[in-house]
């Protein structure tokens, strides 16, 4: 499937991109759906805490005398205030905290972003836009990007839409090495071999993580250029998201009416997919 590319105006630059088919043109069957529902399942499930609690009878302030004696007064045994049966008791069986994660295989994962992809694609709600960079954080310069799209519906803004950009990866800081234990006992010169080694290998260590703190110090500023001011521009907008392209899920692509991928991140979405 061919698209064309747009600039942040909307105005079409005269150029276009294949999507790749199989991640946007994969076949659409009961499997697949179930596959999407599993994904969407275990976001959703995902997203709760988990912390409720409620009181059981050893845990109910009360005292455990006994109310009345066991025979004789015409009513039912009653060994405890805390009994859940009056008011004020315990609950029986009420929920405990506990954890409602669910595990999705790596595969499962990856073809359900696919079906949901390739749904979009279908339904011609895909917009492509040449990369952009903000140079500070502007909610009214987003809106204005969402406004010159034509969509069925009227403009961009007036529908749920997604921005998937091209996030720079974060460099690896570097292992520090680990200084040798159980010297002690040894001979002295294999206990100098291994602490002239450890020192190569801490010296080498803080040349690597000096080369570390600037790579990181310039993916800030890129980090801030490409993503962080888009993110802050569109927070206040309650029916646009951006997201890392690397890291968009199932829920997000389904629940929004239109996705806008910027040129750099189809690449980076055949790539995470297709590993």
């Amino acid at each position: 499937m061919k698209l064309e590319i747009f600039d942040i105006n909307g105005k079409a630059l005269g150029r276009h991109i294949e999507l790749p088919s199989d991640v946007f043109g994969i076949e659409l069957n009961k499997n697949v759906e179930h596959v999407v529902y599993l994904a969407v399942k275990q976001y959703l499930a995902n997203q709760r805490q988990g912390t409720h609690k409620s009181k059981e009878r050893n845990e109910v302030s009360g005292s455990t005398r006994k109310l009345h004696r066991q025979k004789g007064t015409g009513g039912s045994r009653k060994g405890s205030i805390k009994n859940p049966l009056y008011r004020g008791g315990g609950r029986i069986f009420g929920p405990r905290p506990r954890n409602y994660e669910l595990k999705l295989n790596k595969k499962v994962s990856r073809l359900a972003r696919k079906a949901a992809l390739t749904n979009k694609a279908v339904e011609n709600r895909i917009f492509v836009v040449e990369d952009f960079k903000f140079e500070a954080p502007k909610t009214q310069k987003y809106l204005s990007f969402l406004s010159s799209f034509n969509t069925t519906k009227g403009s961009l803004a007036e529908s749920k839409s997604i921005l998937l950009l091209n996030v720079p990866s974060t460099p690896l800081a570097p292992e520090a090495p680990k200084k040798p234990q159980g010297t002690r006992g040894r001979k002295a010169n294999l206990k100098n071999d291994l602490l002239e080694k450890f020192e190569v290998e801490r010296s080498e260590y803080e040349k690597a993580y000096t080369t570390y703190e600037n790579a990181l110090s310039e993916h800030e500023n890129k980090l801030k250029d490409i993503y962080t001011n888009i993110a802050l521009s569109c927070r206040n907008i309650p029916n646009a998201d951006v997201i890392n392209a690397a890291n968009f899920n199932v829920y997000q692509v389904l629940n929004a009416d239109y996705i806008v991928l910027t040129e750099s991140s189809i690449s980076q979405i055949n790539e995470v997919l297709n590993k």
